[in-house]
């Protein structure tokens, strides 16, 4: 059996906001939707401070609290343990946003524009509407897939597939020779708050 991880390497991002792009171009995420963040802190005191930053997605977990709060089932989990949102199915009651540790939900009423209002509506604009709406829709929970519909091509999620610094690694957890697996044991890696019993299947490898 596949269970698809991410792991990432804070020794290589250095928080250029490619990943964060790269996903919003994917997925035509509408203003103020992140699927794919960078959150950047400071560590120390001056002149011995260090600055790191922190991409986060959805963490796609084992045992993901969105799935155990959805009233209607519209929260699957997929073939691969991949955590997705059947759209039809959603009621738009946000106890998946509320429910999730990690911040990764986010409720669209309507697709907005990212222009100043009164700006003609281009053609891009049109398409980009209708793909979100099609993909995604509209006054329901949205989130990252992982790109699932990368996987059978072979492909990589966009994030992945687009940083500069090779510094994520996108993969099979069941694989024991496999690159993400081998990464987590030989780089000390681990998920953001273990202790919540989530079991997240993103894992980050130490900044130093």
């Amino acid at each position: 059996m596949t269970r698809y991880g991410m792991v990432i390497d804070l020794k290589r991002c250095y928080g250029c906001y490619a990943c964060v792009t790269s996903c919003k171009a994917k997925n035509f995420t509408p203003p103020g939707v992140m699927w794919a963040r960078v959150i950047k802190g400071e560590t120390g005191k001056y002149p011995n401070t260090i600055r790191q930053a922190l991409p986060v997605l959805c963490m796609h977990c084992e045992e993901p609290s969105c799935l155990t709060v959805c009233p209607t089932g519209a929260t699957q989990q997929e073939d691969g343990g991949i955590v997705t949102v059947e759209k039809s199915k959603c009621i738009g009651c946000s106890y998946c946003k509320m429910a999730c540790p990690y911040g990764a939900r986010y409720m669209v009423e309507e697709w907005k524009s990212y222009f100043p209002d009164g700006c003609p509506e281009t053609e891009y604009e049109i398409f980009a509407k209708a793909a979100w709406e099609d993909k995604s829709g509209t006054g329901v929970s949205t989130k990252c897939d992982f790109c699932k519909d990368r996987i059978p091509k072979g492909d990589l999620p966009a994030c992945v597939k687009a940083c500069p610094a090779n510094a994520r690694t996108f993969g099979d957890l069941d694989d024991p020779q496999g690159e993400v697996v081998q990464l987590i044991k030989k780089g000390r890696g681990s998920p953001l708050h273990p202790e919540l019993g989530n079991e997240p299947k993103v894992y980050y490898l130490p900044p130093r």
